[in-house]
């Protein structure tokens, strides 16, 4: 049972990545990352998806849970390499247990997606994929436009450009939805 063995893995990495960040930040800390949020979502949903096959039936719903937590730690992944990387450096950002959350654990999880957890999608239902993208970037806007709360760490509001980022970030959110139901 690869699928089996795909997602324990990605939730022990992620887990085990999350032990080694916690000794050096505080939780309330890590949870503002959507690195970090998105990864743990996706091992949750991992790991219920592994003891679901492992009882023999995988519901629907599931499988969509799985496509979700998929979308989400892929956009963390091409974020990093795309956008982050280029701006901070890529060897900071793959390295430690970040080597898990930003790389290994987002590939982990679209072999498993891609070869066996792949739920029955039109392309309207793909769009949920979008959500966690969504509800993140109203938090994130919050917080650090409106609220001042958390200080920009992404850059996505660097010289007030929060409207475009927000805007490639919905719609690279989007095309990468339509791309994973294909």
């Amino acid at each position: 049972m690869p699928s089996v063995v795909f997602n324990l893995t990605t939730a022990l990495l992620v887990f085990t990545a999350l032990a080694v960040h916690i000794r050096k930040n505080p939780l309330s800390r890590l949870l503002r990352y959507f690195t970090v949020l998105s990864n743990v979502f996706c091992a949750l949903v991992s790991l219920a998806l592994a003891i679901a096959r492992l009882r023999g039936a995988v519901p629907v719903p599931l499988l969509l849970l799985k496509y979700v937590a998929t979308h989400a730690v892929t956009v963390t992944l091409l974020t990093v390499l795309v956008f982050l990387g280029p701006q901070f450096g890529y060897k900071p950002l793959f390295s430690g247990p970040d080597f898990f959350l930003h790389l290994l654990c987002p590939l982990l999880a679209l072999v498993s997606f891609l070869a066996w957890d792949r739920p029955p999608m039109t392309p309207l239902l793909s769009l949920i994929g979008v959500i966690p993208v969504l509800l993140y970037g109203f938090l994130y806007l919050r917080k650090v436009v409106y609220a001042k709360a958390w200080e920009d760490f992404y850059g996505f509001n660097r010289g007030g450009h929060w409207p475009r980022s927000f805007a490639a970030m919905v719609l690279g959110a989007t095309l990468l939805c339509l791309l994973l139901r294909l």
